[in-house]
C-alpha cells in the first residue's frame, strides 16, 4: 500500500467546516490503496472542537501533531474567560488585523515551518509516497512546498497536491492592508499553483478561475468538491416537535453578517405575528462572536433564539434532519462567490426545506436553486421575513413537509470523492518521472 502523507491544521478533535473534507479523505483513501499520514496542529490549538470526531479517525492513520506555534494559539490563551463556541469579536478582530500586517501569508506561519520540519523528518524515515497540503491555512502550502521542492530536499521527486478547499487567502476572509502585501499573497500564490503536481480546488468556479489563468496556471488541475458522509440507512427518522416551528442554521457564525439578517427577520415575524412567540423557536448551532449574543437580548428575542454554541457533529446532523426550515449563509461580496460551505451538501442530505441568503449568481446558490431550495437576497431582512410568515404560517395550519432528498445528491458522497483522488495520485505515480 502506498502513503500520502497530508499536511492539514485542522484535523480532530479540532473541529469547525475545514475538518471533514480532510478526515474523509483520511477514512476512505486506504479502501484504494493509499494510506495515510498526518502532520497537523495540538489537540488544544483552535477554539473550536469536537471530541466526538476523534471517533471517526480510522485506527490506521497515522497522526503527528504539531502543537503550537500560531498567532491563533495565543489568542486561545487570552480569551481563558470565554465560554466554549464563543468569542470576543473585538480581540479577535484586533489580532487579525496586525496579522495581516505582518504575518505572511497568514497567521499559522509560524506553525507550517515547524510543521514542514516535522513532515520532513517523516519523510526521511521512509515510506512516504506523495504530500498533499490542504487549506486554509495558506502557509501549509509553503511549508510543502519547501519540503517537496526544495533544491537538495530528500523529498524533492515526491509528487505534491495542492488541495485548496477555499481560494487564497487574499480572495478570503482577509484583504490584504496594502498592495505591497497584495502582490506578495498574488505571488506566493502563484509558486503554489505554478509548482505542484496537482491542484485541487473545492468549487468549480475557483477552478475555471485557475484555469483561465495566463501565467501560473496549474499544470493540472480538478474540481472536487467538499461533499457529505451520507447518514445511515438503518438510522431510524427523526422526532419533530408537534408543538414548535424550528428555524436551524448550523456552522460558523462568526463573522457572518447574515446573522444579524436572521435575527432582525425573526423580530420582524414576532411583531407582525405575535402568536408566533410561543411556537417558533431559532438555533444557531456553531462558533458564535459574542455581539450576537447581545444583539439578540436588545431585540428582545432572547426567549426564542438559542446559542448552543458548538455541538457534537451526530448532535448537528439531528438538528438539521428535525428542522422545519434551514437557513443557509456565507460572507456576502464578490470576493466569496467561489465559496461553497460545506454545510450546503450536509443541508440537502438531510431533504429538509432550506432558504439561502445568497447572490443568484453564486456557485452555491445553483446548487440550492436545483435542490429546489430559496434564494433569498444577503442582507434583505424584509424578503426573510416575508418567507418565514409564510412558512410558519402554512405550519401553523396544519402543513407539515416530507423530507425531500434529490437523487444527484449522491455524486457529492466523500467516499466516491475519495476514489477519485485516490485515481488521481495513481496516476501522478504512474507517470515515467516517478
Amino acid at each position: 500500500m502506498r502513503r500520502l502523507l497530508v499536511m492539514a491544521y485542522f484535523y480532530p478533535p479540532l473541529a469547525g467546516g475545514g475538518v471533514h473534507r480532510v478526515l474523509s479523505f483520511t477514512r476512505h483513501l486506504p479502501r484504494h490503496g493509499w494510506a495515510c499520514t498526518v502532520v497537523c496542529a495540538g489537540e488544544q490549538d483552535y477554539w473550536v472542537r469536537d471530541e466526538s470526531l476523534l471517533a471517526r479517525v480510522s485506527a490506521e492513520t497515522e497522526v503527528i501533531r504539531v502543537a503550537g506555534g500560531s498567532a491563533l494559539s495565543a489568542l486561545l490563551r487570552m480569551r481563558a474567560a470565554s465560554t466554549a463556541g464563543r468569542r470576543s469579536s473585538s480581540r479577535f478582530a484586533a489580532l487579525r488585523s496586525l496579522s495581516d500586517w505582518f504575518l505572511l501569508p497568514d497567521s499559522y506561519v509560524g506553525w507550517a515551518a515547524r510543521a514542514g520540519r516535522a513532515a520532513a523528518a517523516r519523510i526521511a524515515a521512509g515510506g512516504v509516497d506523495a504530500v498533499l497540503s490542504t487549506s486554509p491555512p495558506d502557509s501549509v502550502h509553503l511549508a510543502a512546498e519547501r519540503i517537496t521542492r526544495a533544491p537538495g530536499s530528500t523529498s524533492r521527486r515526491l509528487p505534491w497536491i495542492a488541495d485548496f478547499r477555499d481560494p487564497w487567502i487574499g480572495s478570503n476572509f482577509r484583504t490584504p492592508p496594502t498592495a505591497w502585501h497584495a502582490a506578495r499573497h498574488a505571488a506566493m500564490e502563484a509558486r503554489v499553483t505554478g509548482t505542484a503536481d496537482l491542484v485541487v480546488t473545492a468549487s468549480r468556479t475557483h477552478h475555471d478561475e485557475l484555469a483561465s489563468r495566463t501565467s501560473a496556471r496549474p499544470a493540472r488541475l480538478i474540481h472536487l468538491p467538499n461533499g457529505f458522509e451520507p447518514l445511515s440507512p438503518e438510522r431510524a427518522p427523526s422526532e419533530r416537535d408537534p408543538n414548535a416551528f424550528r428555524i436551524a442554521f448550523t456552522g460558523q457564525l462568526s463573522l457572518m453578517e447574515d446573522a444579524g439578517t436572521l435575527l432582525a427577520a425573526v423580530h420582524q415575524v414576532l411583531q407582525r405575528e405575535p402568536a408566533s412567540r410561543g411556537q417558533l423557536r431559532v438555533d444557531l448551532a456553531g462558533p458564535y462572536d459574542d455581539k450576537w449574543a447581545a444583539r439578540t437580548s436588545a431585540l428582545g428575542l432572547s426567549d426564542v433564539v438559542r446559542f448552543p454554541g458548538q455541538i457534537a457533529h451526530e448532535a448537528t446532523r439531528e438538528l438539521q434532519r428535525t428542522a422545519d426550515v434551514l437557513v443557509l449563509w456565507k460572507p456576502t461580496g464578490g470576493r466569496f462567490r467561489t465559496m461553497v460551505p460545506g454545510k450546503l451538501y450536509e443541508y440537502l442530505d438531510s431533504g429538509r426545506p432550506l432558504l439561502a441568503l445568497l447572490h443568484a449568481e453564486d456557485e452555491a446558490a445553483g446548487l440550492v436553486k436545483r435542490a429546489g431550495g430559496t434564494l433569498v437576497p444577503p442582507g434583505d431582512v424584509g424578503a426573510l421575513a416575508d418567507e418565514l410568515c409564510v412558512r410558519w404560517r402554512r405550519w401553523r395550519d396544519g402543513e407539515r413537509t416530507a423530507d425531500q432528498r434529490v437523487a444527484w445528491l449522491g455524486d457529492y458522497e466523500r467516499a466516491s470523492l475519495a476514489a477519485t483522488l485516490a485515481g488521481a495520485l495513481d496516476g501522478l505515480m504512474a507517470e515515467p518521472s516517478r
